[in-house]
């Protein structure tokens, strides 16, 4: 099976503008492709997860990526998926999210001795000239077909400000761009990024002719993927100090059953023929399956010994036992008020909830316990002899908790 046969297999590809040339480019290791990364936090979250492990699996069959960082298209923002307008970020924030970036690429990426690229497009676009954009660029692109594009036609009913409306120009502008200087020859993106992916390879034919190599293939889940970095306690991060390992362990140990096997298959580097095996399991067979899946995702991206420490402390909540491997909260004297601390505060402070209205709505819902009592009343007091110890387990839900000391 080559690797494109097998990235179908996986569920990973829903689009593609050539199929032969694709699989003939990938199969023999000669495609030179990028992905981009909009840097618009300071971390990469789970929504980048998919893009990250395909580049992997490309670039170990002897393919070349380009990790293109949009310091450049940034500046404008990515009008589709949102029903609103992107804050504006300043040059210094998105510059410093990019370095951020870089350092957590490498743990997917080998970017020694020329294997991999990493290039900002902020090197290329905001040197551009307004006329020269319009006369060499612009003239390429239909204002009726642009308006036809799903990421633009959810935004027409609130309003696309102009800036936003040149996002697809400047996305295309980047393929032309890395064509030009690196020879890359074939772009991957989520199916949210159609429309902008096929912009960047007719802009490369029109501009240099049909006969150039230029061709686009599309993730098959790459939209729903982005979902999947955001929970009902924030986004999950591939930053170890933004979400804990065994946060990120939880996560991936708590996805739907009608996931799990879908998550295998298209996350993790388990051999398709084990994957296989597995479609038929159902039952507690799922909660393996989701060990599975949880234990190689942590391992891929923080580590073997990161990830045995995740597990063991995920078992220890069950067995109750093993408290020093459990996920812990330490209190600071200063959190305390009068030598105790409220059951919202402790909630907000171990990062189990993101804010006392959502700690307010846990309680009230019966899904807080403290060693394994049920809390009640939203105003219990905890005094500081009850952390003694080895301190107490609070838990939110079925498989959500910490340990808390003082």
């Amino acid at each position: 099976m080559g690797i494109y046969e097998e990235l179908k297999a996986r569920g990973l590809i829903a689009q593609v503008t050539d199929e032969e040339e694709i699989r003939e480019l990938v199969n023999n290791g000669k495609a030179t492709f990028y992905i981009g990364f909009d840097p618009t936090a300071d971390s990469l979250h789970v929504g980048h997860f998919m893009a990250l492990c395909l580049m992997k699996r490309l670039q170990e069959a002897g393919n070349k990526p380009i990790a293109l960082i949009g310091g450049g298209t940034a500046m404008i923002g990515d009008p589709s998926g949102r029903t609103d307008m992107r804050q504006m970020m300043t040059k210094e924030t998105i510059e410093h999210n990019c370095e951020c970036f870089k350092k957590q690429m490498s743990r997917f990426i080998d970017f020694s001795e020329g294997k991999a690229l990493m290039v900002n497009n902020a090197d290329w676009l905001l040197d551009l000239n307004y006329i020269e954009v319009l006369r060499e660029v612009g003239a390429h692109f239909s204002v009726n077909r642009m308006l036809t594009a799903e990421c633009y036609k959810q935004r027409m009913e609130k309003g696309l400000s102009f800036l936003e409306f040149n996002y697809m120009i400047m996305q295309s502008y980047d393929f032309y761009a890395l064509y030009e200087k690196y020879g890359c020859n074939l772009q991957f993106g989520g199916d949210d990024q159609w429309s902008n992916m096929l912009g960047g390879t007719e802009l490369i034919r029109r501009k240099l002719g049909k006969n150039a190599c230029a061709m686009t293939i599309t993730l098959l889940l790459n939209s729903e993927g982005k979902k999947m970095g955001k929970t009902q306690s924030g986004a999950v991060w591939l930053d170890p100090e933004k979400t804990s390992p065994f946060d990120f362990y939880q996560y991936w140990r708590n996805v739907a059953d009608a996931d799990v096997l879908k998550c295998i298959r298209m996350l993790t580097f388990l051999p398709i023929e084990e994957i296989d095996k597995m479609d038929s399991w159902e039952g507690a067979q799922l909660n393996t399956a989701k060990e599975i899946l949880a234990y190689e995702l942590t391992k891929l991206v923080h580590g073997q010994e990161e990830a045995e420490k995740a597990q063991a402390a995920a078992k220890a909540l069950f067995s109750q036992g093993a408290a020093s491997e459990m996920p812990t909260t330490k209190l600071l004297e200063e959190d305390l008020s009068e030598g105790a601390i409220d059951i919202l505060t402790m909630l907000v402070k171990s990062r189990l909830v993101p804010s006392k209205a959502e700690a307010r709505r846990a309680v009230q819902q019966g899904g807080v316990s403290v060693d394994g009592e049920k809390v009640t009343d939203i105003h219990q007091m905890y005094g500081k002899e009850i952390f003694a110890g080895e301190g107490i387990i609070l838990k939110k839900g079925k498989k959500n908790f910490q340990r808390i000391v003082i």
